[in-house]
Parts: C-alpha cells; structure tokens; sequence
C-alpha cells in the first residue's frame, strides 16, 4: 500500500492512518508513511534494544522493524500483522501493528493535546487525540519513540559547539514546536549558539496570535524577525502558519525556516510553494543555526 498525501499545500489538514494494536486505536501521520505491507521474518539483532524485533530487506533496502507493542508496554508482539514503513528524519523505520483500520482526513484543529495525567511533559509519547465518530485515536509520536530507542537520531546540543566561538545576537525569533523536549532542545540550541530573544509557542496558532497582536499594535520588529516552525502541530500546522505569514503584505518579508522530522522531496515542494526560506530536517540543528545566521543577516 503506497501512501499518497492528497492535501493542498497550506489548509491545516492531515490524514490520519488508524491502526490497531492490543485491540487499541492508535493514529499515524500519513505523510510519516512510506508503505504497507504485510508482515515478513526479521533477523533478530544481538544486544539490540528491547523493542527492536530485528532487521529484514524489502527490495535490498535494510530496514530495522520496531516492535510497536512492546514500546507501548503492551507485551511483545507475535509473528503476523503488517509492517508500517516509515521515513522521516531520513530514516526508513518498519513498525509491527496488529491491523489497519483505513485513513480519516481531519483538521489540525480537531487534534486535541493530551492532559499532563496521561502524558508528562516530556516521557509521553502521545503528540494527540483525535475523535473519529465517538471513538478516540490516540496519535503516536514516532520522532520520541525513535529517540528513546536510539538517542543519536535526537538533536545533539554537541553540534553547535563545533560552530566554535559565537557573538551574543538579541533578534526576536519565534519558535513553534509542540513537542515540550524538542522545543527546550531547540531553545537551548539557539541559545548556545548566540541567540538570545527566543520566544517558544505550542503550536502554530499560538505562534500566528504573537506575530499578529504585535504587527497589530506597531512593535513587531521588537517581537519576531525569523520564525521557525515544525510541521506537525495541533490547533495550527506549520504550512498553515506559513501561508498565513507569507500571504499578508504586512508580514511576508519575515523569514520562515521550517524545521521538521517530515522533510522530503514532496514536502520540500510544498514548503517552496508556500514561499519557505529554508527547509530543514531534524535533527539538523547545527545547520539550523547557520540558515538562522543567513537569514538574520538583511
């Protein structure tokens, strides 16, 4: 099953992959998937992470398969089911599910974030719940889950310290990123790396009312002057946020750097055509700073 993304560029809406594990609904982004296909053998891995079932090659392409039961703490699944093949962050990563349910295309809006009791600030890794017809579809975060198995696919702080020696830079930026870790991680980055004035928002709404209320009351130089945003938000996506800044003559001159584990050829189109100054995948954070350094510079 190929995945196709059948949205216009910019309308906050995503489709939404329901799958079944534990005879629990469970969501995916569909721009995550790559395809579908049913379950094969894998070659278990020696000393690998305990949700890591093994590795296997589709059409000589080695792809490590992920126990998704398992990571969910829903005990070790069995032999059978479907492999999701994802892509994003630049990897190709197969998840072990029970079953497909089918594809619901709904707005971002509808994307409800979950309450602090089912998911800490930064261990949940749930990103949200949508409600499909009274039943609940508890959306994953796959980039977490990625990260708890195999940190070295997270931003590394590190890379900004090869930058070398950086001067102070106080130019408003704002950040929307709804992932609580992925936001401080980015913040930090920044910081170290000069930039000072960072202001984080949960998602692109949050983001769209700052730049609007100071454009509004005549200080929005003082409040952003680059925006940076991930894709996959709630309330607001980030090809949202960037329609709405690009397509308003008060505020098109800002730049946007889209910063996102959904970077690919297709969604690389989609941001130039909504005007994106840089597109960028995580966790490229040091190359992050340096199109903040080029930009910055007008």
């Amino acid at each position: 099953m190929e995945s196709k993304i059948l949205m216009e560029s910019g309308t906050n809406e995503l489709e939404v992959l329901e799958f079944i594990i534990a005879g629990n609904s469970y969501g995916i982004n569909v721009a995550k998937i790559r395809e579908i296909i049913n379950y094969q053998e894998v070659t278990p891995v020696p000393n690998a992470h305990p949700s890591i079932e093994g590795i296997f090659m589709p059409r000589d392409t080695m792809i490590t398969a992920v126990d998704l039961s398992n990571c969910l703490q829903l005990g070790e699944s069995k032999p059978g089911g479907l492999f999701i093949i994802t892509n994003f962050n630049k990897l190709d990563i197969a998840f072990h599910v029970e079953n497909v349910v089918g594809i619901h295309r709904v707005s971002w809006t509808q994307i409800m974030k979950p309450e602090s009791t089912l998911s800490s600030t930064n261990d949940g890794i749930s990103t949200g719940i949508v409600n499909i017809n009274g039943k609940l579809i508890v959306i994953l975060d796959f980039e977490k889950i990625v990260s708890d198995i195999n940190p070295e696919t997270s931003i590394k702080i590190s890379e900004i310290e090869e930058l070398g020696e950086r001067r102070k830079n106080d130019v408003p930026i704002v950040l929307a990123e709804d992932s609580a870790l992925l936001n401080k991680l980015v913040r930090d980055s920044l910081k170290k790396a000069g930039y000072t004035n960072v202001m984080s928002c949960v998602d692109g709404q949050e983001a769209w009312d700052i730049i609007t209320d100071a454009e509004k009351r005549g200080d929005l130089d003082d409040v952003c002057k680059l925006v940076i945003t991930d894709i996959e938000m709630p309330r607001m996506d980030g090809l949202r946020l960037l329609k709405l800044i690009k397509t308003d003559e008060n505020l098109s001159h800002i730049p946007v750097v889209i910063f996102s584990s959904l970077i690919n050829e297709e969604m690389r189109r989609k941001g130039e055509s909504l005007g994106a100054d840089a597109q960028l995948s995580k966790p490229e954070i040091g190359n992050l700073v340096l199109e903040v350094d080029r930009l910055v510079q007008f």
